[in-house]
């Protein structure tokens, strides 16, 4: 047979095959078993303190980590003295909450964690770097075996990255000297990069995923991280959020927005105030949380502690404007209830609600409203507690929402639902059956949600129990 016929053959013989392929259907994916997923580490870098403990013991106790702006604060190094000074007087908000800084206890080590050799750290990154070590020591997580490193992955998003990174890029531009910035410029200010540091640092080699969703950022990192778990991605997620955005550019943006506290430059402490009726916006802070998952039975088989949990996860979006709720708290609402709906439980079974009211007076009436309409009686008997922890810690924007989940966390297994600080005129809609906590509670606490909302209506809310 001559060539060209011999290809004709051929050709013909694969578009038949081809065609009756095409024409065969396939039969539907794999099902994938139901695989319960637990919370058997933690971490944190908050206002409060280095460390859980540091954190958990001052939050409970009422102590707070919000103190007076200073120039030095802005993290304008590359400006003149005179220009630092400027800037700091032309903003209104002069308050925040930072992470203490030292050697001692319960300090942020920064020459442990962003003096390194390594200078793609940036500070938003040394916090998660930070957070994830203890979380990981928490968890006794640290496998050598090649095929567990390949089955765990990290999931640790942020809100903003590094805009002081940004500012100084900006000023070399203005002072004509471009060819001096620093080949880290970018591995600095990419959000993702907290989640590659850490994956590399331990060899982690599962899913390597960081959401980015303004404050509800922390609360999808650790929903994603578990539905990673749930669908065999992995069978261990370290997740969390991180945020360091107390610089000159970053508050000057939020007041502009109107959306900082400016009454209370002169008495910090009291600057944050959630659902209190004097409260005028929310007071900028910093830090990281993360916690490390794992699949139930993988825990189990190694002796793991179990602190919690995690039943339900419950997205939303408002679809209304970029930075307020819609004011029936729609979003709100259906990302508690889809929460409450997947875990399986009624809505009186849950015991404690860690709000995410920021202490701006719009957001925190809306989610007020919104608890109310979900669980009715269950919250106006006072047999529903929650509260809001921003009081104590400022708000944390892309770490909030896993720093305040792991309060979720702490709050069932230690027995405690923490207060609501600076509550001292509490907002109408409030009544003696339906009131935020003003003093921690020792109570039995078996379920827990913890709600986190960000600009652009995006929304969260993440459902822990007790241990099984």
């Amino acid at each position: 047979m001559a060539p060209t016929s011999l290809f004709r053959l051929i050709r013909s013989r694969f578009q038949i095959n081809r065609l009756s392929s095409a024409s065969e259907k396939f039969g539907p994916p794999p099902i994938v078993p139901q695989r319960r997923v637990v919370v058997t580490g933690l971490g944190m870098v908050t206002p409060l303190g280095c460390g859980v403990e540091t954190t958990w013991k001052r939050l409970v106790q009422g102590d707070c980590g919000i103190r007076a702006l200073s120039p030095e604060d802005l993290k304008m190094d590359g400006f003149d003295k005179e220009m630092q000074v400027h800037t700091f007087d032309q903003l209104p908000s002069k308050v925040a909450a930072a992470v203490p800084c030292g050697t001692k206890p319960g300090e942020f080590n920064e020459d442990l964690w962003l003096n390194s050799k390594d200078r793609s750290i940036a500070r938003f990154i040394g916090y998660a770097m930070c957070s994830t070590d203890e979380a990981l020591k928490d968890a006794n997580w640290f496998p050598a075996e090649q095929d567990k490193r390949e089955r765990t992955g990290v999931s640790i998003g942020g809100g903003i990255g590094s805009i002081s990174d940004i500012v100084d890029a900006a000023q070399m531009i203005c002072e004509k000297r471009l060819r001096r910035l620093s080949p880290f410029f970018v591995p600095r200010i990419l959000i993702n990069m907290a989640a590659g540091h850490v994956s590399m640092k331990y060899g982690f080699q599962g899913p390597n995923h960081a959401a980015v969703t303004a404050c509800a950022t922390g609360a999808h990192s650790i929903g994603d991280a578990t539905r990673m778990i749930q669908f065999g991605d992995a069978d261990v997620m370290v997740a969390g959020g991180t945020d360091s955005s107390i610089d000159a550019l970053s508050i000057a943006g939020f007041c502009r927005l109107r959306a900082l506290t400016t009454k209370y430059n002169s008495s910090p402490h009291e600057a944050s105030r959630p659902f209190d009726c004097d409260r005028d916006g929310f007071v900028i802070g910093e830090g990281s949380g993360v916690m490390v998952l794992e699949e139930l039975e993988h825990a189990q088989k190694r002796g793991a502690k179990i602190y919690a949990e995690i039943r339900g996860y419950g997205m939303s979006g408002d679809a209304y404007h970029i930075t307020q709720p819609h004011t029936d708290g729609k979003g709100a609402i259906l990302a508690m209830t889809r929460a409450v709906k997947q875990s399986g439980l009624h809505p009186d079974q849950v015991d404690y609600v860690n709000t995410h009211a920021t202490s701006t007076p719009l957001g925190d009436m809306i989610e007020a409203n919104a608890i109310k309409s979900i669980f009715s009686n269950h919250a106006t008997s006072s047999a529903l507690a929650f509260s809001s922890t921003k009081g104590a810690t400022g708000h944390l924007l892309g770490a909030a929402g896993a720093v305040e989940a792991i309060f979720a966390v702490l709050a069932i297994y230690q027995g405690i639902a923490p207060l609501t600080l600076n509550l001292n005129h509490p907002d109408p809609i409030f009544h003696d059956g339906f009131m935020p906590l003003v003093s921690s509670k020792e109570m039995p606490i078996r379920t827990a949600l913890s709600n986190s909302f960000g600009f652009g209506g995006t929304n969260a809310s993440l459902l822990f129990t007790a241990a099984p």
